[in-house]
């Protein structure tokens, strides 16, 4: 039997929320209450009325009003903000559509609500964005003040939606994008997990249940795994898998959550078909931390299983690989990681004593030293580094520990791989890059290795820009995909190829957290192309990164290249304004 208090209708829903709400009651909260009491009364009760509609439901912070026609909610709305333009206190978002609405008792619901929910979210402070059916139903002369904003992926809706704005300054900063063509062969992408604990300090254990997914998960050879820089883009957000899935070009999502409590661990874990949104799996893995390796077994091999009408059976065999015998060193590798990923001195130097703090507890971890090799590393050829030569001495004498302690591990094979190119044994750096690749074929790091052997040992940029692409698409959100970018615009650059060389150094100087890197070798771009004056401001750009900027300081660390290359390189620096020193 029909419940005679449940109403459904087509309407005009308009969804208002007042911008920094937190804040202004954190500041002023007497002050931030008597302005809303004040705004309700005095303009939007009386806005709403004027216009036939009714005020169905206040949240604190935000309304919810329907109206019989959108030309009366959108007529309301503007008047609204232009009355609040100048307002000291209150700015409000609005969002608006038509939709079937479902009334009940006092309360509102349906796809009307929600959509007109989403699309309040996306707007500015001061904004209307409106969905193509609202438009659609106004009048032209109201219509035309409204720009094209194009579809939108709102949070929990499954189509995205073509949106219309008034008083936009900008476009949304997530508009819809054409998705990543699939792989061939099933795609998987894992989330950072929850940290469910209460304690901040928890994030790296919660971060590190995640990446040994990833990194377990990757040497499926039959699953197209998503690097762990790219899945850990989305930190600290909710995102909409179907959106996860289009950025990263994946068929299925894992997310899940760690809560850790003294000894004891409770992993809970979801596979998600992101076509779809259905949830294949789902379990829940308790233990103490002395069984923490054994239930990230588990969950791996139950995501494989989850997955098995798409993988070969023989592909399913179980993950095995040397955990650290000390759980805190593991700890502190993930601490060590989240600086390694900042290119800077500071962040350089503080993850070296925390790689060095995990080998003191273990000298076994495999992991720790392989990547304070990389760091030595890189600290040696691009840092402040006063005696280069030994830091690099440190480095290689830290990636061959990783090796005879792991012959598996992909990082220390690509440190030395890159170590090689450095002397110009081009052969010996393709092995040690192949070798990673082969560890683990889903390694971003690997493949970027083989695309540097190629265009830096051998001296062929051709065959070097596919192996580029392979990485950026392995790992398209990485906080390092500057480092593909980058190189992939030099190697166009030696091709001639200057236009689409600057495209992608543009975008490398784009990613947060860079060095003054990607920045000088867009100005040799830029003064090879003609562009001197662009040319000027990159090296610019790079000197405010790297005080220390000079030609002599290119000189000291560019050793690797030819003396013809380098010589050009410093004279196109030159060119462009970089001094002597």
């Amino acid at each position: 039997m029909e419940n005679p208090s449940l109403q459904r209708r087509l309407t005009a829903i308009l969804a208002a929320d007042v911008v920094g709400y937190s804040r202004l009651m954190g500041e002023d909260e007497a002050g931030a209450l008597a302005a809303l009491r004040q705004l309700r009364r005095e303009l939007l009760a009386p806005a709403v009325a004027e216009h036939s509609g009714n005020l169905v439901k206040s949240m604190g912070d935000g309304w919810l009003v329907e109206f019989p026609s959108a030309g009366d909610a959108v007529a309301c709305a503007i008047q609204v903000q232009e009355s609040l333009a100048d307002h000291a206190i209150i700015k409000l978002r609005i969002g608006l559509h038509i939709g079937d609405v479902t009334f009940e008792d006092e309360d509102i619901y349906g796809d009307g609500v929600n959509i007109a929910a989403r699309l309040q979210e996306i707007s500015e402070p001061g904004a209307i964005v409106i969905s193509d059916f609202a438009r659609r139903s106004i009048d032209g002369k109201l219509a035309a003040k409204f720009n094209d904003l194009g579809p939108q992926i709102l949070k929990n809706i499954a189509e995205p939606i073509a949106t219309f704005a008034w008083g936009m300054i900008s476009k949304p900063a997530s508009p819809v994008k054409e998705a990543l063509a699939l792989p061939d062969k099933p795609s998987i992408a894992v989330l950072p997990f929850d940290n469910m604990s209460g304690d901040p300090e928890q994030e790296f254990f919660a971060d590190g249940i995640a990446e040994d997914v990833i990194t377990a998960l990757s040497r499926f050879r039959s699953l197209f795994v998503i690097a762990r820089n790219s899945s850990f883009s989305y930190k600290g957000t909710s995102p909409d898998i179907r959106t996860v899935a289009r950025e990263l070009g994946v068929q299925y999502v894992v997310e899940g959550s760690v809560r850790k409590a003294g000894n004891r661990v409770r992993i809970t874990a979801q596979l998600i078909d992101a076509a779809n949104g259905n949830h294949l799996w789902a379990d829940r893995f308790d233990g103490g931390l002395d069984d923490v390796f054994e239930l990230q077994d588990q969950i791996t091999e139950q995501i494989v299983v989850a997955v098995e009408p798409e993988i070969g059976a023989h592909e399913r065999e179980r993950i095995r690989r040397k955990p650290p015998e000390n759980l805190d060193a593991w700890e502190l590798l993930q601490r060590g990681l989240s600086h390694m990923y900042r290119a800077n001195d500071t962040d350089r130097t503080k993850a070296i004593r925390i790689f060095r703090e995990a080998i003191a507890l273990d000298p076994g971890f495999a992991a720790a030293h392989a990547y304070l090799a990389y760091v030595l590393w890189h600290s040696s050829r691009y840092g402040d580094d006063e005696d280069a030569a030994n830091t690099a001495k440190l480095a290689r004498g830290e990636a061959e520990q990783a090796v005879s302690l792991n012959p598996n591990e992909p990082v220390a094979h690509f440190v030395l791989g890159r170590m090689h190119i450095t002397v110009g044994e081009f052969e010996m750096a393709l092995g040690e890059m192949q070798t990673a690749i082969s560890v683990n074929p889903n390694s971003a790091w690997g493949h970027f290795g083989i695309g540097l052997a190629y265009h830096i040992g051998a001296k062929q940029a051709e065959q070097a820009l596919p192996h580029f692409d392979t990485a950026l698409r392995l790992s398209p959100r990485d906080p390092l995909r500057w480092r593909p970018l980058m190189v992939k615009g030099i190697a166009l650059r030696f091709l001639g190829r200057y236009d689409e060389a600057i495209a992608f150094g543009r975008r490398a100087c784009q990613v947060p957290g860079i060095g003054y890197l990607p920045h000088l070798h867009l100005a040799v771009t830029l003064t090879e192309a003609g562009h001197d004056e662009a040319a000027r401001s990159a090296v610019a750009e790079a000197a405010q990164l790297q005080p220390a900027l000079s030609i002599d300081f290119i000189r000291n660390r560019f050793t690797e290249m030819r003396e013809t290359t380098l010589n050009s390189l410093l004279e196109s620096l030159r060119k462009a304004g970089m001094p002597e020193e």
